[in-house]
């Protein structure tokens, strides 16, 4: 068997487990996985918010220095009183 015919799957991209901290890498943005609507893996900001797609190969698990920087984004914002 050649193996003619036969068409490579593409690789299903590892997506972070639902409730983990991702990278969209397109926009540089952190969030939590709340789960896959169609093929898109949808991310929530850090401290709540509206919730965006992202492509699965966009998405990747965040370092804990992304986490870090997200995290304090989000409480400099707040203690300015931009977000609740």
């Amino acid at each position: 068997m050649s193996g003619a015919g036969h068409q490579a799957v593409p690789p299903v991209p590892a997506v972070p487990p639902v409730g983990s901290y991702a990278l969209d890498v397109h926009t540089g943005r952190v969030g939590v996985v709340m789960g896959r609507e169609g093929p898109y893996v949808q991310l929530r900001p850090l401290g709540g918010g509206r919730e965006w797609d992202c492509a699965p190969e966009q998405v990747r698990a965040a370092t804990p220095a992304e986490r870090l920087r997200a995290a304090t984004a989000y409480a400099n914002a707040r203690s300015r009183g931009e977000v609740p």
